[in-house]
């Protein structure tokens, strides 16, 4: 018997339950997807806590924004009105039981460490720290969030780092034009104390103290090091009593979140957070970092998170 004869005499009664068996098979395996796609948050929820007016998308994404009408910017002389990049703005998304958030923050020098700190306080990540233009005045930045979970948590974490830059505005109008503090001291740099705290030497040179850490990654096959950029350092000036450091962490992603926070911690002032390179392997991170205070002082902070990244399995 061919195989047509062998199908034309099979019960038709079986074969159609077996074709409904499968389809029901299909439709089961394909539920998750359709209700992912259909699944809604609840603007409500998002707009007491956020305090904002949300919208929804088709796509079932809840947005809230706030433009920064409260400080005149100008490019190269140009006024920028808000709606041409002056906007902050976060969008929730559903996932899993919870929402997926992702949001970007417009910040000036003096918001920074406010909006960071309430970030952190409240649960959200710190994901990009950086410029978008030249020549504005004042300097502007933005500060990128993000984080999953409960929707309203995550809308009132966002509500807190807007209210905390609020908060810097309302008792200054305009953004400040340095850190607080004062000038370098009078004197000089002992590196003894600063090699001996980091455990690594340190290189001298026009008074500024300067130690190197090295990793090591991969790109395109090929082995790189601390040669070719994948370092982190600090540089001290000043004096022992006095002094500023700049520098840069290098981070892997599940390094970023542990570093940044106890920067801040420490009373460190993340300035940039962004990648130097694509297609590298792992891919590294760099965080750039100001502080000022007592050279050994701003020594022990910094060292305080090189063993928090340290300790990141």
């Amino acid at each position: 018997m061919n195989e047509r004869s062998r199908w034309r005499n099979f019960p038709n009664g079986l074969i159609a339950g077996l074709a409904s068996n499968l389809g029901l098979l299909l439709l089961t395996a394909s539920v998750p997807a359709t209700l992912a796609q259909t699944a809604r948050l609840d603007v409500t929820e998002v707009a007491k806590a956020s305090g904002a007016n949300p919208t929804i998308g088709p796509d079932g994404v809840v947005r809230i924004g706030w433009s920064r009408e409260d400080v005149a910017v100008r490019i190269s002389g140009w006024a920028l009105k808000p709606f041409a990049g002056l906007g902050s703005w976060a969008a929730f998304k559903p996932f899993g039981q919870g929402a997926l958030l992702m949001g970007d923050t417009v910040v000036f020098s003096d918001e920074v460490d406010p909006a960071m700190d309430a970030a952190f306080g409240h649960g959200l990540e710190v994901t990009a720290l950086h410029n978008h233009f030249f020549f504005d005045e004042p300097p502007v930045f933005f500060m990128h969030i993000g984080g999953h979970g409960e929707p309203e948590k995550l809308a009132a974490g966002v509500k807190a780092v807007w209210d905390a830059i609020k908060a810097v505005r309302a008792k200054a109008p305009e953004p400040a034009s340095g850190f607080p503090g004062g000038p370098a001291l009078p004197g000089a740099l002992d590196p003894t104390p600063i090699e001996a705290i980091f455990g690594h030497p340190a290189a001298v040179q026009d008074g500024v103290v300067k130690v190197t850490v090295g990793r090591e990654g991969s790109m395109h096959g090929v082995t790189l090091g601390g040669s070719m950029g994948l370092t982190t350092w600090m540089a001290f000036s000043g004096s022992d009593e006095r002094a500023a450091v700049c520098g840069d962490f290098i981070m892997r992603a599940v390094e970023v979140q542990p570093v940044l926070r106890e920067l801040r911690r420490q009373g460190i002032h993340p300035v940039a957070l962004h990648n130097h390179m694509m297609g590298e392997a792992p891919p590294y991170y760099f965080a750039h970092f100001w502080g000022e205070g007592p050279a050994p002082d701003l020594a022990r902070r910094l060292k305080a998170a090189l063993d928090v990244q340290g300790q990141v399995p």
